[in-house]
């Protein structure tokens, strides 16, 4: 099995799953090209499994008819079964080749339809997501749902004194892009009447000067750290105590699952993605969304009881191998891939 996939991303959990889930495919024997932007950070965690073509994308009109071309040249030599978009933007590069099965991978909810004109299949990582594109038109007979794994495992942990961190400090950390959806914001404020806590923040983006300064103006810069971007949170997950995911809009959160795989407990508000896969005071906490009141009360539940992260993590667990296993995710891939060309004919 061929498959050659298009992926505009920058770097996100998206792009870890991403990077997992080629490199798992690549265990089955699935052969795959990737189809990249120029100079992405974690193109050489797929290289040795995945040919890379780079490229400019460019939307103008004669540099479009070129990679056209150029992408039409690669799927005669490579003549793949199967090719596969990894976010609406991304989609407009499928050819509709009647050789080839074509997939759209949802990791969030789409806005309209025009993107998958070409697309035999929308592949989404939450029901919600597949609902939501049924809802606009979609034909749910051509939806799947396939979920997200994690590598993330128990690995030995960084060195605190490295961030300026006493041993004995409750961390809470949180990763992800530094934006709006993020709610990073809320998790600042979470984290201010904590005495004794500590956060570590793991990610970049726009909002990092507005956050640092609200950090300042609560009183608690001394207490925040800003850890810049990370490919590999193993080890930032392996010294903290719990993460938090602040979001006002998440379509899954696979930052949820990097934590259950670590073994630590979860405080998170209930957007789309972690109200469906934590239950409430079983393998996670969760608080409304914009609630740092709520955020926080949770927060000091688990630093006030260690048993209740204990009690968490050990349900979180049993889920994690249920339901988003390495293997469990990666054969469904590979299912559909096979199936797929077959129902298509």
């Amino acid at each position: 099995m061929r498959v050659v996939h298009v992926h505009l991303g920058i770097k996100g959990g998206a792009e870890r799953f991403f990077v997992s889930l080629v490199n798992a495919l690549a265990e089955r024997g699935v052969e795959q090209k990737a189809l990249l932007f120029p100079d992405r950070v974690w193109k050489k965690d797929i290289e040795a499994v995945c040919g890379i073509e780079e490229m400019r994308f460019s939307r103008s009109h004669i540099a479009r008819f070129f990679t056209n071309r150029r992408i039409a040249g690669i799927n005669r030599a490579f003549r793949p079964h199967a090719m596969m978009s990894w976010m609406p933007q991304a989609t407009r590069w499928i050819p509709k080749d009647p050789n080839i099965l074509t997939a759209a991978r949802l990791g969030d909810y789409p806005e309209r339809l025009d993107y998958f004109v070409n697309c035999d299949y929308l592949v989404c990582n939450t029901p919600d997501i597949a609902r939501a594109a049924a809802g606009i038109g979609w034909d749910i007979n051509r939806t799947r749902v396939i979920s997200n794994f994690t590598d993330v495992g128990k690995v030995p942990p960084i060195d605190r004194a490295e961030l300026d961190t006493p041993q004995d400090a409750f961390v809470i950390l949180g990763m992800g892009r530094f934006v709006d959806r993020k709610g990073f914001d809320t998790l600042i404020r979470a984290v201010a009447p904590l005495e004794g806590a500590i956060l570590w923040l793991v990610g970049e983006g726009p909002e990092e000067p507005m956050l640092r300064q609200l950090a300042t103006d609560l009183g608690c810069a001394d207490r925040v750290r800003f850890l810049g971007w990370s490919m590999d949170p193993g080890p930032y997950l392996a010294a903290a105590d719990a993460l938090s995911i602040p979001s006002r809009h998440e379509p899954l959160g696979n930052v949820v699952l990097e934590a259950w795989a670590a073994g630590k407990p979860v405080v998170a508000t209930a957007s789309e993605g972690p109200s469906w896969l934590i239950e409430n005071n079983v393998n996670g906490l969760l608080a409304p969304i914009d609630d740092h009141t709520a955020v926080s009360t949770a927060l000091a539940r688990l630093l006030a009881d260690p048993s209740l992260g204990a009690r968490l993590v050990e349900a979180a667990s049993v889920k994690l191998e249920k339901s988003h296993s390495r293997k469990a995710i990666a054969d469904a891939y590979v299912r559909f891939l096979s199936e797929g060309r077959g129902e298509r004919g």
